[in-house]
């Protein structure tokens, strides 16, 4: 997750070569795409979570990876954080503006596939 780009607001008109290996825009595709930013993206959809509660609504993350995907999401400029000053410090996480935008047409597709997927057979 390294070589995070810090987004800031195009020019109008301007428009990145995301097929360019060294386009900004492309580690941003490339950390939302990312196997754990999807689901990271997906939990804060509606609302900001703790580090700990975004690790429970994410099943099979390590805190290793989970930390790793927020850093560079954070970076990108998609998600905030929020430290508070106890013993130990509370970490919240939450989506930006942009993040929110990003994470539309991804919660879009998730719900599409989760509506048209047979019911789970009773095990």
């Amino acid at each position: 997750m390294t070589g995070s780009a810090q987004h800031t607001q195009a020019e109008a008109g301007t428009r990145y070569d995301v097929f360019h290996t060294d386009c900004p825009a492309r580690d941003v595709v490339d950390h939302v795409t990312s196997r754990w930013g999807v689901w990271v993206l997906i939990s804060l959809r509606n609302n900001s979570l703790r580090f700990y509660e975004l690790r429970e609504s994410i099943q099979g993350i390590s805190e290793k990876m989970l930390a790793q995907t927020l850093r560079a999401l954070v970076q990108d400029g998609l998600v905030w954080r929020e430290v508070e000053p106890t013993t130990p410090p509370q970490v919240t996480y939450g989506l930006t503006e942009f993040g929110r935008d990003v994470g539309e047409p991804l919660t879009e597709l998730f719900d599409r596939i989760t509506q048209r997927l047979s019911p789970p057979t009773a095990g």
